[in-house]
């Protein structure tokens, strides 16, 4: 069948001098002038870029327009391993049992509670029925999401006396939540909502304030505000003066403390505000010291402290028990392990766990105070994914943690930290059936060119041949220390039952092998990423996965980026690649210093507006500036329309650039949501569309590979 007419989007030249370097860009225009009113209201987007926005979202579904029953097919497959009327575990806070759940059909949750009736830790928790009679309902997310194209809600929490109940709303993708409170004793929404909020706050632990951050005209979060929590005026907390730190303000664990948090991608401060003095001005912990990062937490009558200094590249934990934790009162408490990557730990009255990663698998390591004996929470498989965190309750020896492996739907236990009983809450529930034993899930290492040993999860049936002939997608990410957790996805099902391998590369940009995983990916070694993925995918091929040109490359936001550079460098590697609001034209977003990640990204990428070093890496690397003629496989590129963190320009530019250049006859395809950011849609139904849309694009490029 031939396909359509691709869109040509016209050439404007456009010249960009920069520290005595020159560069050329034709598709500049493609960013409208007006971007952050346009972020704000899709409305006003330029009407030349809109006009050429629907021209490839109408190229984009005409050449695809074969895989619609196949879209719809894989949709289905998906919902079907979705509980419909799914709901979570409750968790105990006080009187109150606390919880949300769906309605079958819902593309959003309802968020509850119900009163707490006492019961021995070995006895189940009461199921959350659909309607029961004494439940309360706190938030209705399907109502307010009603006749909105995007709903998203953020940081939605009770107040500590549980008289209130607050939730950020989000209507357009673009981060900009507006705050409102709700009476729990009367039903009612209180007047004079939090505007412009960044998405985060919390609740005084006296339950009269709530401090929030607000984000700027830039969309950078930029102040720590207060207000009354029945409403009134803000007092101004905080002011963060440098524009590349980010915000942050919570409760630590023991309520005695509110911390406001700041910091970039290297370096962080946190400012302490006594619980019983909440109008007081905050006081600083530790100055911030280029390079130094540290998390603070209180423990009664001590605090931990989470940091790197000292050259501790993987992180440890120090301890003080100074009334105010100035950085020389710090002493080792877990000391620095190279290798093992200490991620975060969380504290209750008379326990410690710390999280730990080592070779792409994570465990929990559990401390009694009273003695400071420890013991690890034991686990059975070889890949696998862990993880747990601190309940309502300080004082409770009760821990809930989730395991989850590629063959093993989700799993929420209950730990007593004190006598090491387990108790299961949860399984996760496959409604069309799911039987671990078909598939099978296994651990390679590939060798990179500088010989570092890359970690790859690999999910299949069991019946798949190690022959080559199997399709495979390889997803990779390799950016801010994101790990990609080996667990359980309903959505890579529907390629695995296909007959597909399924595999992650683990590349350095991450920290699945420690901290220095990351530093070894990131600025000056950002190239180490993308050796990594190619020396991932020439290793599944050797071993038999699958080979050259039956395979899909996939990856979003940064690790989008990693899929422009694989694309550039091997593109005889893909029978398609795509990129999920792919971060692509990065030297000229990194010299653009008005853009909200701007600023912040200097320390992983580089100030290619200040370091000649950094400007020319970038520019060896960045994918848009380094597309050259050459046979480009199909590329598929998504975006948001109201995405502050990769804007719409960006993929629309590195399609159009791709086109141009291609030697191929391969389409080179664009699908931006006009009415959604960097997440995609907001409803769960809804975001497995798009992820449908993806993996129909990957089979019909592997198809297209074949002949078929």
């Amino acid at each position: 069948m031939s396909l359509p007419q691709p869109p040509s989007p016209p050439r404007k030249p456009f010249r960009i001098e920069q520290l005595g370097r020159v560069r050329e860009d034709a598709y500049h225009w493609m960013k409208d002038d007006n971007w952050q009113t346009v972020l704000r209201d899709p409305s006003k987007i330029r009407a030349d870029v809109k006009a050429a926005l629907d021209l490839e979202n109408a190229y984009s579904a005409a050449v695809l327009a074969g895989t619609q029953e196949l879209q719809k097919q894989i949709f289905e497959e998906m919902k079907g391993r979705i509980k419909e009327d799914d709901a979570s575990t409750p968790a105990k806070d006080g009187p109150w049992e606390y919880y949300s759940r769906y309605e079958s059909g819902a593309q959003h949750p309802i968020l509850a509670r119900r009163p707490y009736i006492a019961r021995a830790f070995t006895d189940p928790i009461p199921p959350v029925e659909a309607t029961p009679a004494d439940e309360q309902i706190l938030l209705d997310e399907a109502k307010r999401a009603e006749g909105h194209d995007y709903f998203e809600t953020s940081a939605a929490q009770h107040s500590p006396d549980h008289r209130l109940f607050a939730w950020g709303e989000d209507t357009q993708g673009s981060e900009y939540y507006t705050v409102y409170v709700r009476d729990l004793e009367t039903g009612d929404i209180l007047p004079d909502p939090i505007e412009a909020c960044e998405g985060g706050f919390c609740f005084s632990p006296d339950s009269q304030w709530i401090f929030w951050t607000w984000r700027d005209e830039n969309s950078r979060p930029a102040k720590i505000y207060r207000r009354p929590a029945r409403g009134g005026a803000d007092a101004l907390v905080y002011t963060e003066e440098d524009e590349g730190f980010f915000l942050h303000v919570g409760v630590l664990s023991s309520e005695a403390f509110i911390a406001i948090g700041t910091g970039n991608h290297e370096t962080s401060e946190t400012w302490l505000i006594p619980a019983d003095r909440p109008e007081s001005a905050p006081v600083r912990v530790a100055a911030r010291e280029d390079g130094v990062q540290y998390d603070i937490d209180h423990w009664s009558d001590r605090f931990v402290i989470r940091t790197n200094a000292d050259g501790a590249v993987d992180f440890k934990l120090m301890l003080s028990e100074a009334s105010h934790p100035t950085r020389d009162t710090w002493r080792d408490l877990v000391p620095h392990r190279p290798g093992i990557y200490l991620t975060g730990f969380d504290l209750s009255a008379r326990h410690m766990i710390r999280i730990e990663r080592e070779n792409a698998n994570t465990r929990i390591v559990v401390t009694r105070k009273a003695d400071m004996d420890e013991h690890v929470i034991a686990v059975d498989e070889e890949v696998y994914s862990l993880g747990g965190g601190g309940g309502y309750e300080y004082d409770s020896p009760i821990l809930r943690y989730a395991y989850t492996s590629p063959t093993t739907p989700a799993q929420t236990f209950d730990y007593d930290m004190e006598t090491r009983q387990r108790a299961l809450r949860k399984t996760q529930i496959i409604p069309s059936g799911h039987n671990p034993a078909d598939y099978v899930a296994r651990r390679l290492y590939a060798t990179a060119p500088d010989g570092a040993q890359v970690p790859v999860s690999v999910l299949m049936k069991a019946e798949t041949p190690l022959d080559g002939s199997a399709p495979l997608l390889l997803y990779g990410y390799g950016s801010y220390g994101m790990p990609m957790d080996p667990g359980f996805s309903i959505r890579s099902l529907s390629l695995v039952n296909r007959g597909w391998v399924y595999a992650i590369a683990h590349v350095r940009g991450g920290t699945e092998k420690g901290y220095g995983w990351f530093l070894e990916g990131r600025k000056f070694k950002k190239e180490n990423t993308f050796r990594d993925f190619i020396a991932c995918a020439e290793t599944l091929c050797e071993a038999g996965y699958s080979r050259p040109g039956r395979m899909v490359a996939y990856g979003g936001s940064a690790g989008g980026m990693l899929m422009g550079a694989v694309a550039n460098m091997r593109a005889d590697l893909w029978a398609g690649v795509i990129g999920a609001v792919p971060f692509v034209d990065v030297l000229n977003t990194m010299s653009d210093a008005s853009l909200p990640l701007t600023p912040p990204e200097w320390p992983e990428w580089g100030n290619p507006l200040e370091d000649e070093k950094a400007y020319d890496y970038i520019a060896s690397y960045s994918p848009y500036d380094n597309i050259t003629k050459q046979s480009y496989p199909p590329v598929l590129a998504t975006g948001g329309l109201s995405d502050t963190r990769v804007t719409y320009w960006e993929p629309m530019k590195w399609i159009a650039k791709l086109r141009e250049a291609s030697t191929s006859d391969a389409p080179m395809l664009l699908k931006i949501n006009m009415e959604a950011g960097h997440g995609g849609a907001s409803g769960r139904f809804d975001f497995l569309k798009e992820i449908a849309f993806d993996y129909a694009f990957a089979i019909w490029a592997q198809d297209r590979q074949r002949g078929g």
